[in-house]
């Protein structure tokens, strides 16, 4: 037979070929939910998931003088109505930035101080979600008020990770190369939260001379990240600065992609930054079109500021304000709660959970009284004083050793509070966004013994459990009264933990001991029954255990 001339010949592999057929369909659903839907203005209706984030674009066909300040807002109307507003994104375009947590079709009509775009209407279909591991946003519940869940009912443990450069870690760059490398890790060690800011510009404590070796790890003091026009140094607060948002927006889909919230403070004062004055045009511009701009996504949590009455440049009225202002043009009622802890004791009304500072060696017995003192709020310690080493000194606080830190989260655990993790190597201005590919002479993290404090979340739901303090012997207990269950926390240090109270009554124990450095569980067995039921950890003074004693049922 002949072969046409000049025709290149291809030898196919079919092994190679069926790999990445399967590789393709096997990424089809990721690619599915890993941005921004973005559609222009069609009045045909647009299809998306429930939860899934959607951009409408509205352009106008002349150039709109003063366009932050144009009011422009679309009516929906489906299981429930809102007003949502629009936010101005440059080249005369306006977005619709829209989720649902209901199925159903959705009409919404533009109502605007823009004549074209009055009466324009269309409507969202919005599906079944069918990503594995979504489940919406961070609510409130009123059977189960000292509790976190999600909109599909189940309990949201609140794993937070503080990560406050993350806006600058890929700035300016076509990918999010490094961004997306660091969330991989903190969503592979069971961290389903950052605590970060919109924007930091430096910090003001001297600096690690170390620093000076590894440039490509420092994000202070950039003149070419700003959130308004100009630079830190020399702002331009007429405008905002739209390719910063643009930029935002990426890191924000990359976050929902992973199902990571976004604990979003909103200003910070000890950072360094150059802010418009508080209460002026130029302030509420850049704080409303915040509200604005990420209110659709379901992983996002206001904070107002970070600290936000330590440094005295505001006022509780002017928090108030703040808060009033988010509930104001938040569609969707996101959280809301204030970096300080005077505040939100002093304002629980106004917060949806109460944000607490404490560095206190007592930490479990004062986390106890703040969740007496607040029985109607979720209680979360965002900052207690323990900043996991890192090979660049950045801040030390009161504890660095990592089992420590480990410790003091536990510590907020058995106290029935919610806890958050800082590494100093990713915490602030540093950020070593490839920590376990760096050299061996680089300290690497233990993100790994916060996966197993996941784990344990994951077999035990926290919301089951409640503090008892007067059962607690040596050790910390969470008591599951419904089950049974009882998990006892145990310092390495402690020689026996008495557990005498499970003897007392018919009911029979078997117990376990977990390793909260190695997640090692070791065999499950039934313990003598003697009078003070004294037990001694299989790891003691080698890492810290968690007893775990359930009913025997049979």
């Amino acid at each position: 037979m002949l072969k046409p001339t000049g025709t290149k010949q291809t030898t196919f592999n079919l092994n190679d070929c069926l790999f990445m057929i399967l590789f393709l369909f096997a990424l089809l659903p990721m690619l599915a939910h890993a941005h921004i839907k973005q559609h222009q203005y069609n009045p045909q209706p647009v299809n998306a998931q429930q939860w899934q984030v959607t951009d409408i674009i509205f352009k106008a066909q002349t150039t709109v003088e003063n366009p932050f300040e144009k009011n422009v807002f679309a009516i929906i109307k489906g299981e429930k109505e809102q007003t949502i507003p629009l936010f101005y994104n440059g080249d005369n375009q306006w977005v619709l930035r829209y989720s649902s947590a209901f199925i159903g079709d959705f009409n919404y009509e533009i109502t605007s101080d823009i004549k074209a775009f009055n009466y324009l209407s269309g409507q969202f279909n919005i599906t079944k979600n069918t990503k594995e591991n979504r489940r919406g946003a961070v609510v409130l519940n009123s059977d189960d008020k000292q509790h976190f869940y999600y909109q599909d009912g189940s309990h949201y443990s609140n794993m937070a990770f503080e990560l406050d450069w993350l806006f600058a870690l890929d700035y300016g760059n076509k990918t999010l190369k490094k961004t997306n490398h660091l969330l991989d890790l903190v969503a592979k060690n069971g961290f389903n939260q950052v605590v970060t800011t919109v924007y930091s510009h430096d910090v003001s404590w001297d600096k690690d001379p170390i620093l000076k070796d590894y440039p490509e790890y420092e994000y202070g003091g950039r003149q070419d990240i700003f959130p308004f026009l100009g630079s830190n140094e020399n702002p331009d607060f007429s405008a905002l600065n739209i390719e910063f948002f643009k930029h935002y927006d990426r890191i924000m889909s990359s976050l929902h992609e992973r199902e990571i919230v976004n604990h979003l403070m909103i200003y910070v004062w000890n950072k360094m930054v150059n802010w418009p004055a508080l209460g002026s045009a130029e302030d509420n511009r850049y704080f409303d079109y915040i509200i604005k701009r990420y209110q659709a996504f379901p992983n996002i949590i206001w904070d107002v500021s970070k600290e936000a009455l330590h440094y005295e440049n505001t006022t509780k009225g002017y928090i108030s304000e703040r808060i009033s202002r988010i509930r104001q043009q938040d569609a969707f009622k996101r959280l809301v709660t204030v970096h300080d802890f005077g505040f939100c004791a002093n304002h629980p009304d106004e917060v949806d959970f109460i944000s607490t500072q404490d560095w206190k060696h007592t930490l479990y017995t004062t986390m106890l009284k703040v969740r007496a003192r607040f029985p109607n709020k979720p209680i979360v310690n965002i900052e207690h004083g323990g900043y996991e080493l890192s090979p660049i000194r950045v801040f030390p606080g009161a504890y660095e050793d990592p089992e420590v830190t480990l410790r003091r989260n536990y510590m907020n655990l058995f106290a029935g509070v919610y806890q958050t993790y800082y590494w100093q190597g990713t915490s602030w201005n540093v950020v070593i966004h490839d920590p376990f590919q760096t050299g061996s002479h680089f300290y690497k993290p233990k993100f790994e013994y916060y996966a197993v404090m996941s784990k344990l979340l994951d077999q035990f739901n926290f919301a089951d459990f409640a503090p008892m303090p007067n059962r607690n012997g040596s050790g910390y207990n969470l008591t599951n009264e419904k089950t049974g269950t009882v998990l006892v926390f145990v310092p390495k240090e402690n020689y026996s933990v008495t557990l005498g109270y499970l003897a007392k009554g018919k009911d029979k124990y078997r117990l376990k001991w977990l390793n909260t450095l190695t997640g090692e569980v070791n065999a499950e067995h039934e313990p003598e029954v003697h009078k003070g039921w004294f037990n001694n950890s299989p790891w003691r003074g080698q890492a810290d255990t968690i007893v775990i004693a359930t009913k025997i049922t049979n």
